[in-house]
This record gives structure tokens, C-alpha cells and sequence, in this order.
């Protein structure tokens, strides 16, 4: 069991005697708040923060870290409030532990909501302080090491949890050691016989291996020494999690992923990674398109190593990594190594690129309508494969592995994304929906007045496309709901022979208050999605305004509300019925979705057709451009050439065929299906009319219902 003596030796490595002190007045401190507290394996509980400190202090991290790890379940599992912490040990160290600290005094509806907003809140001290994650990754990594005590499905749960977002993290942060222990833990935790398993056919293979690995170690040796290099040469072995990752995603047998050996090669400088990796190369045969230079271009956590793939003396796969000193401790400390080393003080590449992750966090915290649309966010960009593109003057730029042209505009500025209208890839036009490879260049071309596209949601990567993407349409609709809110509160005041300049601001401030919204515009909003009713608005608003004379049973006929077709996404048009202008219309305010525009013969607006809370009477507007979609069926001869002819008379006819679809009746009758696009009633006339006079055709209907049967 771990003491506070044993730590304090520790410390005396990088600390001076005044922060140890700190360090154990904390310790002292936690210890006194949890008295009397145990852990479930019956343990004192301040053995726990003990050993998230050792942890800690494996990476050779700060004092105030060292505290906030002795303090950190004390505002959570204590009586100890947050002022009390602050006036013992500043608010540096407080900061830290109210960060890592859950949320405990709130109701959440479901434990995912929960988790969410526990790492929300997290994430915004992140921000702040990255030591914060730090502390937290020590705290879950002690906890796996002691799930033993746990009920087996809350032991799965937590490994769960931690597989998806803590092990991601430490590898985004370049903590290696950390995440290799973290996901053996929790593959343990979840398939304790699989990791078993694994382990004793791991134990009884390295064996066997043994003398291949010492032959092909003292290989490189030598050929190191020959060439008058000084390198530290040793074997690598890989964790059970990732080999049972390869079995189950490569669909690999354990054989043929034991098979393949690795080694590192650890030296001084750069210059002696690229000499070494021409020794290797002239050591054994290199295989093709397996070299990759990460030093040249680090991974997104900072990482950087050569690694090259070779064929060893009877043809045995030989992985190598070479990197130097430095590189090695960032690889396997991340982030960390800073503390661990003071290499070039803060601002090493790893600590840059984590710090920038950290301040993207807080762009899609932003823009997320949720905390569990916040931890989508960040799963997604958790995902450790990249690629690597250029932009056009020679920026390199990562993303993950199967962006787009959308993730890349995002990537390079959200303004960009939100006005692109193509890409060119390797200077040739390319869809904005096609997969980026490695090495390509990319050019975005933008127009002031485009907009993200809803349908970009459907094949954007990245957290940051999405979340903007997003953003933007919430704001576009919240903004078109608002408009269409006014149109439709005005309609129901006029409709009562008043209007909103009738209405004083306190009354419209006291139903604000019963309809426990913030804002006029709030209130605008929820009637535009159809949350509220406008008529019921109208009528209250008039109440609270004692002054006013109307009488509010006497509802008088006003001119209906006039649709454009361009308002965008708080109005849509019903698929039942496909209404094109020139049909008569009503409007159904559906909660949620705003305005949706049927037919007036429409059968599923029957019931309430005319409730005036339910239905608005609409119009068309006379200078209407738009293009609408309609449905109609051609039954007509099965002879060659004739949908040849229905293309041109639709063409002839100035309309569009957005879909296509024959269907065989008999050996000399077929119905067609067609999807059109045209401007009204008298434009789909002149196309009907055009496709009547093609020899053949028989009967032209219109679908009222895409559904319907034939």
C-alpha cells in the first residue's frame, strides 16, 4: 500500500522541500475530510488519491497537480464546500479539483445525459487548465487497476466509458503508456476470458520467439555499430487489446499477428533516425509502401518516429520505429513530457497541438445543441487514423481518415465552410461529398451568399463541420421561425382588428413571464415551429392588455397568408399531397416542424381543417420563381423510343425529371412514374399537354400521394 513517506522520497527527484510540503498538507488535509470513508474493496478511501498522485508523479507533474490529485473527490464525496478549498489552497488548485469533480446535485433523466454533462463540464476546465485532464486520466486509470470490487456490469460500464472517451483522449494527448494500460484494464473488464486467453498464448509465443528476436536484435546492433552509430535497440511488444483489436478488424488468426516482430531504436538525434533507417534498409529488404516519416509530418498528438516494415532472414516480417530521445518520451508521456523533461519549455509541437484540441473543444461546445450532441462531437474526433492534404499554397493539413471537401473547408476556416460551393482536387473539379486521400491538394471555392447544405450532414467526418453545420441551420431556422412567427401572430392580431403596436411592452413582458419565455423573439419562435398557437398568442397578449376594446369572440375574415416558397426551413410543403402553386392550400402548424403546407382537399388535414388554432388559411404568392416538386403517372405503349420522347417533351416544356421509374404492366403497356420539377398548376399543364401528344400514351395522372398504390 502506498504511503505519503514513500511519495515524499519520491518527490524530493523534482520538487523542492516547500512544494512537498504543499503536497503533503493536502494529502493530510483529504485524509481528515474522508475519515471514516472506504472504498468498496474495503480499503481506506484515502488510499485512492494516494495513488493517483503516484501516478502523477510518474510523469514528474507540478505540485499544484500533485494537490489537486490528493483533493480531488473531496468537493464530491465531502462535506467540504468549494470557498472552503479555495481559502486553504488558492483557487489554482481549487480550479483543478472543482474540473475534475461530477456534477452530484442536479437530476439528470438518463445516465448517458449524466456522463455527458459531468464531461461537458470537465472539457470547459480543460480549456482552462490541461492539467485538469491530466488528473482525471490518473484518477480513471487508478480506478480500472481496482474494478475487482465492482459488480460485473457497472466494472463493463465504467470500461466502456473509458474505451470510448478517456483512452482516446490519453492517445490524442500522446499519453501511450497510459492508453496501453487503460485498454488492457478495460478489455479485461469487459471480456475477462478473451484477455485470458491471449495472455497465455502471448506468454507461451514469446517463448518461442525468444532466440528470433535476440538474432535479429544483435543483427542490428552490429550493423549500428558498423556504421558508427550509438542507438538503443530493443523489442517491442504489443498489448492484448491490440492484438485482439487486429484479430477482430483484420479478421487476423493470433499466429499471424505473432509473427510479425518489432523492435525501436532509440537514438540522439534526428539526423541519426534517417542514417539509421539507411542501415536498416541496407540490413533487409524494404517492402514497399510500408515506410512511413512521421518526423517529417508528426500525427495530430505530437508524435513523431520513422516507421519501415522489412523482410528479416527467412523471410519474417521486421517492424521498425526509430525516434530519439526526446521523441520517445513524447510518445510514450504526450502532453506530459513537458513536465517530465522541461524540454524546450512549453511550447513543444505535442503540447501546441493538444492545447489547439483543447480550444477546438470549445468551438463545438459552442455550437452543440446538447451535451450528448457535445460527446458525439468529440468521439468523432477522437479517432486516431489521419491524412494528411495540402492546401493550395502548401499548408499541411490533418483530418481523419475519410474526410471531405466539406471537413477541409471547415478545417480551414468556419467562414469558408459556410460559403463553399466546390472543391478542386489535384485541380480537377470533384464532388464536395468525395473521400480526401493522403498527399492531394486542395482548393475551395467559395460565393458570398451560399450556405451550408443539410444534406452535407450525411457525409461530413469531422466534429467541427458537423457542429458548425449544424449551428448554422439552427441559427438560419431560428431566424425563419422567428419571421414566420411575426407573420403569423400579426395575421391572428389583425384578424381581431388589432395589431402588436395595440399591445404595451409590460403586457407583452407579463406573457413572457406566464409562457416562461426570455424574449419576444423566443415567444416569435415558438409559434413560427409551431410550439405555440397563434391564435391563442394573440388572444392573450389582448387579455394582458386590459385597456383594449376588441371583442375577442368576434373573429373577422383577413387575407390569407401568402406563401413564396423560398421561407426556407420553418415552412415545408406536405409529401402526402405535393401542393404546387396554382393548388389550394392550407397550412398546418405542426409542433416542431412549423408550417407545413397541404392541399386543402388533403385527407390528413380533414380533422382539422377548420380549427383556426390548427389551420391558416393560405395563398399563393403572383411572383413566385421557385421550383416545386409533383408526381405523375403515363400509362402508355411499351414500343422502342418512347422514353426518349417523354424526356424531350418534358424538355421541350421547360420542366425538369428529378426521377424516373417504369414499370412493366403487360408485353404492350407500362406505366411510367415520373418525379417533375416545375414552377405551378399551368406549367405541369403544358407538360401534360406535351406528353398527351406522344404517340402511344394513353392516360397522364397526377399522384396526390407518392405512396399510392397502382
Amino acid at each position: 500500500m502506498p504511503t505519503i513517506d514513500a511519495l515524499s522520497e519520491r518527490l524530493t527527484q523534482y520538487l523542492s522541500q516547500s512544494q512537498i510540503k504543499q503536497v503533503c498538507r493536502a494529502y493530510f488535509y483529504a485524509e481528515q475530510a474522508h475519515e471514516g470513508q472506504r472504498r468498496r474493496s474495503g480499503e481506506p478511501y484515502i488510499v485512492h488519491p494516494l495513488a493517483v498522485a503516484n501516478i502523477l508523479t510518474e510523469m514528474h507533474l507540478d505540485h499544484q497537480s500533485l494537490m489537486a490529485a490528493m483533493l480531488h473527490d473531496v468537493i464530491e464525496d465531502t462535506g467540504v464546500p468549494k470557498s472552503a478549498l479555495a481559502d486553504q489552497f488558492g483557487d489554482v488548485v481549487t480550479d483543478l479539483v472543482d474540473g475534475v469533480s461530477k456534477l452530484t446535485h442536479i437530476h439528470f433523466e438518463s445516465k448517458e445525459e449524466q456522463q455527458a454533462e459531468n464531461f461537458q463540464k470537465m472539457a470547459m476546465a480543460m480549456a482552462k487548465d490541461i492539467r485538469v485532464i491530466l488528473v482525471k486520466l490518473a484518477d480513471r486509470l487508478h480506478n480500472l487497476r481496482t474494478l475487482g470490487s465492482l459488480k460485473p456490469e457497472k466494472r463493463r460500464r465504467i470500461a466502456r466509458e473509458t474505451l470510448d472517451i478517456y483512452s482516446p483522449i490519453a492517445n490524442r494527448l500522446g499519453l501511450n503508456s497510459v492508453r496501453v494500460e487503460m485498454e488492457d484494464l478495460c478489455f479485461e473488464a469487459i471480456y475477462p476470458m478473451r484477455s485470458e486467453m491471449i495472455r497465455k498464448a502471448v506468454k507461451a509465443a514469446r517463448g518461442n520467439r525468444a532466440e528470433v528476436v535476440d538474432n535479429i536484435a544483435a543483427s542490428v546492433r552490429n550493423r549500428l555499430s558498423e556504421s558508427g552509430i550509438s542507438a538503443r535497440v530493443f523489442g517491442r511488444e504489443k498489448h492484448l487489446y491490440s492484438i485482439y483489436s487486429k484479430m477482430r478488424d483484420q479478421r487476423k488468426s493470433l499466429g499471424d499477428i505473432m509473427d510479425v516482430y518489432g523492435f525501436r531504436i532509440v537514438t540522439d538525434s534526428i539526423d541519426d533516425c534517417y542514417r539509421i533507417l539507411g542501415a536498416m534498409h541496407s540490413l533487409y529488404k524494404p517492402i514497399p509502401g510500408r515506410f512511413k516519416d512521421y518526423i517529417a509530418i508528426p500525427k495530430t498528438n505530437g508524435y513523431q518516429s520513422l516507421h519501415t516494415t522489412l523482410i528479416g532472414a527467412g523471410g519474417i516480417p521486421v517492424e521498425i520505429q526509430i525516434r530519439t530521445e526526446d521523441m520517445e518520451a513524447m510518445a510514450n508521456y504526450g502532453i506530459a513530457a513537458h513536465w517530465l523533461y522541461k524540454s524546450e519549455s512549453d511550447q513543444t509541437s505535442g503540447t501546441q497541438r493538444a492545447r489547439q484540441w483543447v480550444q477546438n473543444l470549445l468551438e463545438l461546445q459552442k455550437n452543440a445543441g446538447s451535451p450528448i450532441e457535445f460527446v458525439e462531437h468529440v468521439k468523432v474526433d477522437l479517432f486516431p487514423e489521419e491524412i494528411y492534404v495540402f492546401t493550395p499554397k502548401g499548408t499541411i493539413l490533418e483530418l481523419p481518415s475519410g474526410s471531405t471537401a466539406i471537413d477541409f473547408a471547415y478545417a480551414v476556416h468556419t467562414d469558408v465552410g459556410n460559403h463553399c460551393i466546390a472543391c478542386r482536387i489535384n485541380k480537377q473539379l470533384a464532388p464536395l461529398s468525395a473521400r480526401l486521400q493522403n498527399g492531394q491538394t486542395i482548393q475551395i471555392v467559395t460565393a458570398p451568399n451560399a450556405q451550408p447544405n443539410p444534406a452535407w450532414l450525411n457525409f461530413v467526418v469531422t466534429g467541427k463541420a458537423r457542429s458548425n453545420i449544424r449551428n448554422y441551420l439552427k441559427t438560419q431556422r431560428r431566424s425563419e421561425s422567428v419571421e414566420l412567427g411575426q407573420r403569423l401572430l400579426n395575421k391572428a392580431l389583425s384578424s381581431l382588428g388589432k395589431s402588436m403596436s395595440d399591445i404595451d411592452s409590460d403586457h407583452i413582458d407579463l406573457v413572457l413571464t406566464e409562457t416562461e419565455q426570455e424574449s419576444l423573439e423566443d415567444l416569435l419562435e415558438s409559434i413560427g415551429t409551431g410550439n405555440r398557437m397563434a391564435p391563442l398568442m394573440a388572444r392573450r397578449l389582448l387579455v394582458a392588455n386590459k385597456d383594449t376594446d376588441v371583442d375577442l369572440t368576434a373573429l373577422q375574415e383577413t387575407s390569407p397568408l401568402t406563401i413564396k416558397g423560398t421561407e426556407g426551413l420553418a415552412v415545408s410543403f406536405a409529401k402526402c399531397c405535393s401542393p404546387i402553386p396554382g393548388d389550394p392550400i392550407i397550412g398546418h402548424l405542426s409542433s416542431g416542424r412549423g408550417l407545413v403546407i397541404h392541399t386543402e382537399r388533403c385527407r390528413n388535414v380533414e380533422d382539422y381543417r377548420d380549427n383556426p388554432e390548427k389551420c391558416v388559411h393560405l395563398s399563393w404568392d403572383k411572383g413566385i420563381t421557385s421550383e416545386f416538386s409533383v408526381n405523375i403517372k403515363v400509362y402508355m405503349e411499351n414500343r422502342r423510343g418512347i422514353i426518349v420522347d417523354v424526356a424531350a417533351a418534358v424538355n421541350q416544356a421547360e420542366a425538369n425529371i428529378d426521377q424516373i421509374n417504369v414499370e412493366e404492366r403487360d408485353a404492350r403497356l407500362s406505366v411510367t412514374h415520373l418525379s417533375l420539377s416545375v414552377q405551378g398548376r399551368q406549367h405541369l399543364a403544358r407538360t401534360i399537354r406535351r406528353l398527351r401528344n406522344i404517340r402511344g400514351v394513353s392516360k397522364i395522372v397526377r399522384i396526390k400521394n407518392p405512396k399510392e398504390k397502382l
